[in-house]
Parts: C-alpha cells; structure tokens; sequence
C-alpha cells in the first residue's frame, strides 16, 4: 500500500540537540511486522518525553517516533491472529522505544504485543489510563496480593499528579483505601481529592527522614512511582509488616539503604514491571481495569484531549517536569 500518514518524528539536529515536528511518512516506512493498525488514539508518557528529547537508555537510533501506548483497528495482520477492523490495544514492549511508536496515525508490530480492547473500555478510556494506568493497577495488585486491607491504614502514593500517581489515587479511593497523595505541587491538591485522595501531603514532608535510619510509622502500604531517596524515605515510614509497590525513577534509580525496615518491621519492597509483562498477564489486569475496578467518573477528571498536532509541546511539558494526569491524543483532532 502506497498510504501515507502523519506522525511525529524525533531527530538529532545537533550534537544533543533534538527536535520534535509532525511529519508525513509512508506505510512502507515501517518496519517489516504483520499486524498494522490504524490508530485512532495514543497517550503522552514521560518515557515518551524521555525518547523525544533524545535519551539513548530510551531510543538508540534516531529520527525515531515515540509513543508507548496505542489502541487502533486491524488494516492487515499477514500472521492471521486477527480479523481487519478489530480494535486492538498496545502498551510498552518495544513500542515507541527502537520500533516506531504511537504518536502517529499508523504503527506495524508483532502481533504477541497486541490484545483486544476489553469490553467496557472505550477507545478514549483505554489511553486515558494506558501504561500508567496498567502500571498503577499491577501496583495495586501487588499490594492486595500482599494482604493489604483498607482497615491497615492510610496507603501512600508518591508523584501523586503524574499519569501513574493519579490513576493509583482513583484506584486504591475506589475500593476503599485512605489515601494519603505526595506531591511537589500542592497548587493540585483539589485535582487530588477530586481524584478521592484522603489528604494531600507536600513531598518535603519526607524530606528529613534521609538522615534517619529509620522514621516514625506513617502509613501502611504505599505506591512509590519516584524512586531514588524518595522511596527509601516511603520504606523507612511504613508500619510494620507493610509494602510498598514501586515502578519509577523520575527521581533517580538508586538510593542508600539499610536493611532496618526490612529485618525490623517487615517491611516488603514491591517491585512492578508492565513493559514485559506476558500478554496474559496484562489482559487480566486490563480486564480488572474494564470492570471492578473501573474508574469512569474519575478518568475524565485526569485526562485532557490533545491533537498530534500539540504533542510535541505537551512532550516538552511532561520532560520539564509539569505534567498533570493524562494527555490523550486523539488523532481525529
């Protein structure tokens, strides 16, 4: 097919100097993988920001098109999985790392990276939520697995505006949990109790339990989407026999640690993945997320529609640091 169709593309103009702009390309362009999708919706993450501003543990080779998420009907699928027309969703693997992502109104892949959009969810909704909010559902999921109830207490949850922060807030609110939302932005603190945030704390609050081997017991569980001393500040103030889910390093992917509040409260370190995931294991988690754990009400309060068009700005946004919930760019606008 001699189609072509818009997509951002990401260059190196200089020596780390990399530009972002909404270019055509052709089908053809693409790489050399049976499943093509029209998509019709994709979402803004900061490993896309990460990717457009030219982060080589991100995306080796550039030009390159960024996008992790992506949902879209079939055009062609030469591995015959699935029939042309059938609404497909896609989150992390290779996605908008090295294989050419989607922010752009045509992606090809291998069809194992590729489930049906659940019942219940609609296009839109699906990339509301996408990686962040599977990866704050596998969060929770760890957390229940671990035993945690809403009796234990408050559960905390850092980077509380961010995609995974925000869909964490709604999540664990819808099935009864206190919690307790950590943010560097307090001017957001209506977003989050609008989100069902127990209370809103200023991220300073951990600031002083650096220096402490460990600190008074705060909170009972907790989801840590930081990393770096942040998270070692969330282990050391968790009440004893508590855990904490952590799946980012916005803050950095190391921090000093001792085994304190490991040997002397119990304390369980969480780790969380949705990139690898097996595909099995994701649709499971996209099925909670479809049905149980559905958070409608809340999901338009997080997101914000966006064109292709202005995905180059809002990347910038999210790689500044300034990014609130959820761009979702609808390549109808």
């Amino acid at each position: 097919m001699d189609e072509t169709f818009r997509a951002i593309w990401v260059e190196e103009v200089a020596a780390g100097k990399f530009d972002q702009q909404l270019v055509q390309r052709r089908l053809q362009d693409l790489p050399d993988n049976p499943l093509v999708l029209a998509v019709s919706h994709s979402s803004l993450n900061y490993k896309d920001a990460l990717s457009a501003f030219g982060n080589r543990t991100i995306t080796r080779e550039y030009p390159h098109t960024p996008g992790i998420d992506a949902v879209g009907k079939v055009l062609e699928d030469a591995s015959d999985t699935y029939e042309p027309g059938t609404e497909l969703l896609v989150t992390g693997y290779d996605l908008g790392m090295n294989t050419p992502g989607g922010l752009a109104e045509r992606i090809a892949i291998p069809a194992g990276w590729a489930l049906p959009l659940p019942a219940g969810l609609s296009a839109r909704e699906s990339m509301i939520l996408g990686t962040a909010g599977l990866t704050a559902g596998l969060c929770v999921e760890k957390l229940l697995e671990a035993g945690a109830k809403p009796a234990d207490g408050e559960v905390l949850v850092t980077g509380a505006t961010g995609g995974v922060g925000s869909i964490a807030v709604a999540l664990l609110a819808k099935l009864g949990f206190r919690v307790a939302a950590v943010t560097g932005k307090l001017e957001s603190a209506d977003f989050l109790t609008a989100l069902g945030a127990w209370k809103v704390i200023d991220r300073e609050t951990l600031a002083p339990f650096a220096s402490k081997a460990m600190a008074k017991p705060l909170w009972a569980w907790a989801v840590d989407t930081v990393g770096g001393e942040t998270l070692f500040n969330v282990i050391k103030s968790l009440a004893y026999g508590g855990g904490v889910a952590a799946c980012g390093m916005a803050s950095g992917a190391q921090f000093q640690a001792n085994v304190f509040p490991f040997i002397l409260r119990g304390i369980s370190l969480l780790g969380v993945d949705s990139v690898e995931l097996p595909l099995e294991k994701k649709a499971r988690v996209w099925d909670r997320l479809a049905s149980d754990w559905y958070i409608g009400e809340q999901l338009g309060r997080i997101a914000e529609d966006i064109s292709l068009e202005q995905a180059p700005e809002f990347l910038a946004r999210l790689h500044r640091g300034h990014g609130i919930g959820r761009y979702v760019v609808d390549m109808a606008l």
